[in-house]
């Protein structure tokens, strides 16, 4: 461990580039879909070693960059599907939308080092790393409209058991207790040999387990009841994005979703889901077309699907709104949703007056926001708070806290994505939001992954990636009570951080103390590839 701490650490220029990059990919194959979880440890680790041979904050800065350059390129190579439905427009900005985005929230991953660098080494620098890290992430999510995509806590989603903290501390602090267990293991290479070496690491393990044992014992209690008298159809198309807008197919995907509706088992349902822009149709302006699907939706219930809304009358300026509509049997919509969160470039292209992009969604006029979170009443349903697309990222954003929902509705088109991570990175942030608030989540998506999750994250259906069909489901019950995260927001993360800070100005002052002159004037211990030395400071 020593010496591949020193190795680490004498590393310079483009090697010492590049293997902070290199640890980067590592933390993105600890996510969803491949949840390599020691690999998190390893590039952990290896940063903490990396900023420890940093010979200056600038020169942390820096490193923590690479880190988060490889990092987000690996985890957001995605982008290059969505270029790609329209390659003849926007296939030569697969490199600079990926390696564009990723430098920009490369910044955040190097203020985390930077802080780090601050803080004295062992211990203390690990939980330094940690809280900045998590600090870091809140932030991310919030400024220039905000990214909370890919939290590094979001690795748990393969254990229902980890996750269950983020209902106390959000996401952001299952990310703080993350990066520090996997933190934790770098002093294995400080000082002597011994058994106290190895306490720090034992305490990561601890804390992980001290995690799992209390999601353990709240899923030991779980409610794993059903809403009474719902049963869902969730319905997936299975449209390719190239195909989804072109005129001359438009009425045989509308048709086939009907066909889709209506097929067996639909006598027994009580309402029915599309998925994001599933209509493509500006269907509240389309009476014929209501009446078709008047036709296959439940007699006492809704079929609620995404579609884009236009101005009514073609006088006035056209303006489009991404929503969500909800039909009753008699053609009627009873409730309009318009997404508040757009997608920068996607549905809209900032500072349009300056950048004369154009956007990767059909058409040439930008999509205009909704007010902001509702909680709709439909009829036969529970309270529901809809989110469209990537509205499911955002932790303190999913509801209207004047006016709480009983359960969460993704609707989304993951068509974008094809067939790599984005979708699955997609879906497990969408479970957080269920552990966060105690509430269930519905996710209806046009290639999959469509499911129902509930009020504890866990899956209770699910129709896979890039397949066609419907999946009838029970509704769960929302928690009783309402989640420390879901009655104090991120308040509850501002606890754990103040609190490590303290334990952090506690552990720097001892090393303060313990590094004075007085201490030191003796002898220190230092480790050279070549051993132990001991150097005589003079008094």
């Amino acid at each position: 461990m020593k010496r591949l701490r020193a190795r680490l650490a004498a590393l310079v220029g483009w090697r010492r580039a590049a293997a902070a990059a290199l640890l980067g990919a590592a933390a993105t194959a600890a996510l969803p879909p491949l949840h390599a979880l020691p690999l998190v440890v390893v590039a952990f680790t290896g940063l903490v070693w990396l900023v420890e041979g940093s010979r200056s904050r600038r020169a942390a800065f820096a490193v923590g960059w690479w880190f988060g350059l490889g990092h987000f390129a690996t985890g957001l190579y995605w982008f290059a599907h969505a270029m790609l439905t329209d390659p003849e427009r926007f296939a030569w900005l697969i490199a600079p939308a990926i390696l564009g985005a990723s430098a920009v929230l490369a910044i955040f991953p190097a203020m985390a080092a930077a802080a780090a660098r601050w803080c004295p080494a062992g211990i203390a620098r690990a939980l330094g790393l940690a809280l900045a890290w998590a600090a870091a992430e809140w932030l991310r999510g919030r400024v220039f409209s905000g990214f909370p995509w890919n939290l590094i806590g979001y690795g748990w989603t393969a254990s229902d058991e980890m996750i269950q903290f983020a209902a106390l501390a959000s996401s952001y602090g299952l990310s703080l207790v993350t990066v520090l267990a996997a933190a934790l293991p770098a002093t294995l290479a400080d000082g002597p040999g011994g058994a106290r070496r190895w306490l720090p690491t034992g305490l990561a393990a601890a804390l992980l387990a001290a995690v799992w044992g209390g999601g353990a014992l709240r899923l030991a209690t779980a409610d794993s009841r059903a809403v009474e008298g719902v049963l869902l159809r969730l319905v997936q198309p299975n449209v390719a994005q190239h195909h989804k807008w072109r005129p001359e197919l438009r009425a045989a995907l509308f048709a086939s979703q009907l066909q889709l509706t209506a097929s067996d088992g639909i006598d027994r349902v009580s309402h029915v889901i599309w998925p994001e822009t599933a209509i493509p149709y500006f269907i509240a302006n389309d009476l014929i077309r209501r009446r078709m699907i008047a036709a296959v939706t439940p007699r006492d219930g809704v079929l609620i699907s995404g579609a884009v809304r236009t101005t009514p009358t073609p006088t006035s300026p056209q303006r489009l709104w991404n929503s969500l509509h909800a039909i009753d049997a008699e053609g009627n919509i009873v409730a309009t949703y318009d997404k508040f969160h757009l997608v920068p470039f996607g549905e809209y292209v900032p500072f349009r007056r300056v950048l004369s992009f154009a956007k990767l969604t059909y058409g040439t006029v930008d999509f205009s926001a909704g007010p902001g979170p509702r909680t709709l009443r439909l009829p036969g349903l529970p309270p529901v708070s809809p989110l469209i697309c990537y509205e499911a990222i955002f932790p303190h954003q999913v509801i209207d806290r004047t006016d709480r929902p009983d359960w969460l509705l993704n609707l989304t088109n993951d068509a974008w994505f094809g067939i790599s991570s984005g979708p699955y990175q997609h879906f497990a942030s969408a479970r957080m939001r269920a552990v966060e608030q105690g509430l269930p989540l519905v996710r209806v998506a046009n290639t999959g992954i469509s499911g129902v999750v509930d009020s504890y994250g866990r899956v209770t259906a699910r129709l896979g990636l890039d397949r066609k069909g419907v999946l009838d489901v029970a509704l769960p019950v929302a928690l009783d009570r309402l989640t420390p995260y879901a009655r104090w927001g991120d308040f509850t993360l501002l606890v754990l951080l103040a609190f490590g800070g303290v334990v952090l100005g506690g552990l720097a002052a001892r090393d303060k103390k313990m590094t004075s002159p007085r201490v030191l004037q003796h002898a220190m211990v230092c480790y050279s590839p070549r051993g132990y030395r001991v150097l005589t400071l003079m008094k």
